[in-house]
């Protein structure tokens, strides 16, 4: 049986529809960077998928080849998730998709060293006859959030942010969005397959403790 992350940690990817705390611990992650609304068709966002499957199977499919990774086990590829920011907004304006900044990552298990990476973005190039120069390997210490599972289409988050930070305000947290911590999205339905209502995706804010001043 392959190991499926999103099984074995379910306090990070399988949160109740309900907000809750959860402290994240530092993961590795393909990743690729990029701008502009994800929704266009052929656009960056949507060749950044591409590209990070092709590496995220080349390691999977490793065990067929020549290349040995240390402690490789059987396992299921992690779920895309992504990283978004906008300049000069603390949070997202889902209203100015054109204005996105993104990460667009997944999950990289523990054995996968730096070199494994690299041997893996060679390997794909190669096989694939595809540029994968704006593949990186990339290492994120998310720390203290709070999550929820948002069930629906993506333009209506916004209200499950909002149940979000009402939560987070009343255990006595505060939003800690900043250039290094970033609004956090995890994808649990394929959007090409499942209708918008039944869309699945895990939304993660940083926060921190909140300092009162009496």
């Amino acid at each position: 049986m392959a190991f499926d992350y999103k099984k074995e940690y379910k306090e990070f990817y399988m949160p109740k529809n309900k907000p809750s705390i959860v402290k994240v611990p530092s993961m590795n992650y393909i990743a690729v960077r990029g701008t502009g609304n994800p929704n266009q068709e052929d656009g960056e966002y949507k060749q950044s998928i591409g590209l990070l499957y092709g590496i995220a199977f080349t390691i999977k499919m490793s065990k067929k080849g020549d290349h040995r990774i240390d402690g490789y086990f059987d396992y299921v590829v992690p779920p895309l998730e992504g990283f978004w920011w906008m300049e000069g907004v603390k949070g997202i304006d889902y209203n100015r998709k054109e204005d996105f900044n993104w990460i667009s990552v997944i999950r990289l298990p523990d054995f996968v060293t730096k070199a494994d990476f690299n041997w893996a973005l060679k390997e794909a190039t190669k096989k694939k006859k595809m540029d994968f120069s704006k593949v990186e390997f990339f290492t994120y210490d998310e720390g203290l959030c709070v999550q929820c599972m948002h069930i629906g289409s993506y333009d209506d988050e916004p209200a499950t942010v909002a149940m979000m930070h009402e939560f987070m305000d009343q255990q006595g947290y505060e939003l800690d969005i900043t250039d290094k911590r970033l609004h956090h999205e995890i994808y649990l339905s394929d959007a090409r397959k499942v209708a918008p209502e039944k869309l699945k995706t895990v939304i993660r804010h940083p926060i921190k403790f909140c300092v009162k001043f009496s």
